[in-house]
C-alpha cells in the first residue's frame, strides 16, 4: 500500500458504527415515547377519593394545590394524552364526596395536565407506586378532608340517631346511655387526624328516668337501661385496588365479604346482650382500600370489644375448600398454610397502595401493634372457637380449630380478634356458594351466634369509653 492510497473501511468497525448509531436511534425515540397510559380508576368514599392512572412505565408528576376555590394541578411528564387518560373525566360521578370535575390537556409536548376540582378543602397526597401483581406503574392521587372523620363521633351519632327513632316511637322516652358521651364531646375538641390511641376518660354513667316514689313493701322498679355499649368491629378484607382473590367465574372477595360484613352489621345493631345494646363499626362501609394497620388502630379508636376480619380467599388449587378461622399467634404458624396466608394477608397493603412517605410513624404504629397480649390471644382462641362451632353446622370446615399466624390485621394489644375464612373463593362450588344471597346470610348468622356465645361465656368488661 503507499502514501496516497486509503486504507480500506474495517467491514467489522462499519458495523460496530451502524449498530451503535442504531442503538442511538433507537433510545431517542424511546425516550420521545415516553410512558403509555394503560388505565384509570377512581376510587370515591366518604373517608377518601382515590384516582388511579396506570402506566406501561414510571411517571414523574409535579403538583399544586390551590386552596381557593380548591383544586389540584397535576403535571405529568413524559407521556402524551391519549383516549384512556381522557376517560378519567367520565369517571367521576356527581355523588364523589370530593371531586366535582376533572379538566385535561396537553399542558406542552409530554406533559399532561390534570386540573381536580373539588368540592371541600383537602388534603391530597401524590406519590407513585411499583408494579405488583397484576398491576403496572401506578401514579396515585388521594384525596382526604382537611378534618379527618373521626370514627367514635361517627358511631355516637348513629347510636344517637337509633335512639331518636325509639323515642320518637316510645310514650316516655328513656335517656341514651351515651347521653353524657355525647354532651363531653362537645366540650372537647375533636382528636388529632392520624386516629392514636385515645385518652382515657371517665365512664359513662346512664341517669334513670324519674320516677314516681314507690310504696313501703313494693318491689324496686326494674330498669332496662345500661351504660355499656358492646361494639364489634367488622373488617371487610381487601377494597379499592386492591380486589382480594377472584374466583373462576370473576366473583372478587372484596365484594362478597363487603356484602357478608353488611348483613353481619344489620344483625349486631338489632341484638342486645344482657340489656345492653350492640353497635357494629365497619372498617369500610364501600369499596375502598384500608391500610392494615389503619384497620386496627380505627378499631382501638373507637374501642372495640371484639374484631373480626372477613375473608374469601384463593389457594394453588381449586381442590382446596371449608371455612377456616384464624387467631394471631406469637410463636409462628400453627401449621404451613396458616404461614402462607398470613404472608398473603400481609402483602395486601402493596397491592391496595400505601403512601410510604405519608405515614411518618409507620414503624412506631408497627411496634405498637406488635404488643399483643397473652390474654388478649387467649380470648380470640375463644371467640374464634365459638365461630367455628357455628359455622360446622352448616358449612365444610377446613380444619376443625381454630389456626394461628401471624396477621397483620390482628394485633390490637387490647381487642380480641379473628380472621374468618369464609371458604375459598378459588373452589368453583365454593365460589357458587358465596354468591348465594341465602348461604351469605346463613353465613352472617352464623358469625352472630358466635359472638353472641362467646359473650355468654365472656361478659364485656366495664370500660371507660374515650374521645
Amino acid at each position: 500500500m503507499t502514501r496516497h492510497q486509503k486504507p480500506s473501511s474495517s467491514p467489522t468497525r462499519r458495523r460496530v458504527l451502524q449498530s451503535g448509531s442504531l442503538l442511538l436511534l433507537l433510545g431517542v425515540a424511546e425516550i420521545a415515547r415516553g410512558a403509555t397510559i394503560v388505565a384509570v380508576r377512581v376510587w370515591p368514599a366518604p373517608e377518601y377519593t382515590r384516582v388511579t392512572i396506570e402506566s406501561d412505565g414510571a411517571l414523574a408528576a409535579r403538583q399544586l394545590f390551590v386552596p381557593s376555590p380548591p383544586r389540584l394541578a397535576v403535571d405529568i411528564e413524559g407521556i402524551e394524552l391519549n383516549p384512556a387518560l381522557r376517560e378519567l373525566v367520565a369517571k367521576v360521578k356527581s355523588d364523589d364526596p370530593f371531586i366535582a370535575g376533572v379538566r385535561v390537556g396537553q399542558n406542552a409536548p409530554n406533559v399532561v395536565r390534570l386540573v381536580l376540582d373539588l368540592k371541600q378543602p383537602a388534603r391530597p397526597q401524590v406519590f407513585t407506586l411499583p408494579p405488583v401483581a397484576a398491576y403496572q406503574h401506578r401514579l396515585v392521587f388521594d384525596l382526604y378532608p382537611q378534618q379527618e372523620i373521626d370514627p367514635l363521633e361517627e358511631l355516637i351519632a348513629q347510636r344517637l340517631q337509633d335512639t331518636q327513632r325509639q323515642a320518637g316511637t316510645a310514650a316516655a322516652p328513656a335517656p341514651d346511655p351515651l347521653g353524657e358521651l355525647i354532651a363531653r364531646q362537645m366540650e372537647h375538641p375533636r382528636p388529632v387526624p392520624g386516629l392514636p390511641p385515645a385518652t382515657p376518660v371517665p365512664p359513662v354513667i346512664a341517669r334513670a328516668t324519674p320516677t314516681a316514689p314507690v310504696a313501703p313493701g313494693s318491689p324496686p322498679p326494674s330498669s332496662t337501661r345500661t351504660d355499656r355499649l358492646i361494639i364489634v368491629a367488622i373488617d371487610p378484607g381487601h377494597g379499592g385496588e386492591d380486589p382480594g382473590a377472584t374466583g373462576v367465574s370473576g366473583t372478587r372477595e372484596k365484594d362478597v365479604v363487603l356484602r357478608i360484613a353488611h348483613l353481619l352489621r344489620d344483625r349486631v345493631n338489632a341484638t342486645t346482650l344482657n340489656g345492653n345494646p350492640m353497635r357494629a363499626f365497619l372498617t369500610r362501609d364501600a369499596d375502598f382500600f384500608v391500610p392494615l394497620n389503619v384497620r386496627v388502630e380505627k378499631a382501638r379508636r373507637v374501642q372495640a370489644d371484639l374484631f373480626i376480619s372477613i375473608h374469601a380467599d384463593a389457594f394453588t388449587t381449586p381442590a382446596a375448600r371449608g371455612a377456616s378461622v384464624f387467631a394471631l399467634s406469637q410463636r409462628g404458624a400453627s401449621s404451613s398454610a396458616a404461614r402462607w396466608l398470613a404472608n398473603k394477608e400481609n402483602a395486601a397493603d402493596l397491592i391496595g397502595g400505601v403512601n410510604v412517605a405519608g405515614v411518618r410513624d409507620a414503624h412506631v404504629q408497627r411496634a405498637m401493634l406488635d404488643m399483643s397480649t397473652t390474654a388478649q390471644i387467649n380470648d380470640s382462641l375463644k371467640l374464634g372457637s365459638s365461630m367455628l362451632g357455628q359455622l360446622g353446622k352448616f358449612a365444610r370446615l377446613h380444619k376443625g380449630e381454630v389456626e394461628q399466624a401471624g396477621f397483620a390485621v390482628l394485633k390490637a394489644p387490647d381487642i380480641p380478634s379473628v380472621l374468618v375464612e369464609t371458604a375459598f373463593i378459588s373452589n368453583p362450588e365454593e365460589e357458587a356458594r358465596l354468591r348465594d344471597p341465602a348461604y351469605q346470610q346463613q353465613l352472617a348468622d352464623a358469625l352472630m351466634r358466635g359472638i353472641a356465645g362467646y359473650f355468654s361465656r365472656n361478659p364485656p368488661l366495664a370500660r371507660s369509653r374515650t374521645l
